[in-house]
């Protein structure tokens, strides 16, 4: 994730000032009034997937509040969504307040006036989605403005550990797969937050495609590994071997057959490009131990040899 801001690059009388600054002026209109200023401490690491910001923030105890003002500046229009790493934070909107900490995030709106209230040192990653694009997600009548997550079970977790994914691996992947990542956490959310009320048969099946999805993010983000193994992707997931293999009943192949079907068309698009990498440099950089290996899967597969594509593009 990139550095926005951190107050570790100013001296300490003056890092209160400079963080006030970067948060109501730059980042968010908004009100803040930190305990103790004169002890103030806090960053910003951001990173974009699409169409949604994550932001990775440490926050000392303070209290923000956004009126009538600031939202009259039409500087955001979006969710947040609140998923707290250490500490306890309280949303209040609406005449609602939603306690956050390690357990259960919140969710509320930036066009809504609203009160967070740090207590104590708070670390968290923040979830800046568009209002209109994840409010399509439910039907009309259960659009949310304010809502509490829980995140240690079910889809809440499933989402939580996929936003902790994304924000190590994330640096590592394309303009396009990351959009498409962000599409998937925003069905993700929108499931875990209608599952909360109620739609219990549909939320089985959400959680068990949510957590396939995790899955396979995690795989592809390490599919040079050549000594990837199911055991090693269930332990890495925190899951069974037996609950491995049954997420990728749905696929119609076993989940070995998937990730080696998933090589092939990864390696197979990178030889499409071109680039002047050779074969063999393909074939590693997708968990293959040898391009003779590679070339025998490669042709069973698609009915042509890399080199044969390799030279469609100018490259081979």
């Amino acid at each position: 994730m990139d550095l926005i801001f951190s107050t570790e690059d100013y001296e300490q009388s003056a890092r209160y000032a400079a963080w006030r600054d970067a948060i109501c002026d730059v980042y968010v209109h908004v009100d803040v009034k930190a305990t103790d200023p004169e002890r103030y401490r806090g960053f910003i690491r951001e990173a974009k997937f699409g169409e949604i910001a994550m932001t990775d923030i440490l926050l000392s105890e303070q209290r923000i509040r956004r009126n009538k003002q600031h939202i009259s500046r039409l500087d955001k229009d979006c969710y947040y969504l609140q998923l707290i790493h250490r500490g306890n934070l309280s949303v209040v909107q609406q005449d609602s307040t939603h306690r956050s900490n390690a357990a259960r995030g919140a969710l509320f709106c930036a066009t809504e006036q609203y009160e967070l209230h740090c207590h104590g040192e708070v670390r968290s990653f923040y979830l800046e989605i568009p209002r209109d694009e994840f409010a399509q997600r439910f039907p009309r009548e259960r659009i949310p403005v304010s809502a509490s997550i829980n995140t240690t079970q079910g889809l809440g977790r499933i989402a939580t550990e996929f936003c902790a994914t994304l924000a190590t691996e994330g640096s590592k992947l394309g303009d396009n797969i990351r959009a498409g990542l962000g599409n998937q956490l925003m069905d993700m959310l929108a499931f875990t937050l209608l599952s909360s009320e109620g739609d219990m048969p549909a939320a089985e099946g959400s959680v068990k495609k949510a957590r396939l999805m995790s899955v396979q993010q995690w795989i592809e983000a390490h599919i040079a590994d050549p000594t990837l193994s199911l055991d090693k992707i269930a332990a890495a997931n925190g899951m069974s071997l037996r609950y491995l293999h049954v997420l990728f009943e749905p696929c119609e192949m076993s989940a070995s057959e998937w990730i080696w079907n998933r090589r092939l068309q990864l390696a197979y698009d990178c030889l499409a490009k071109g680039g002047g990498r050779t074969i063999t440099a393909v074939a590693y950089d997708h968990g293959f131990n040898s391009s003779a290996h590679f070339s025998t899967m490669f042709r069973r597969k698609y009915g042509i040899s890399p080199r044969d594509v390799g030279a469609r593009s100018g490259g081979g």
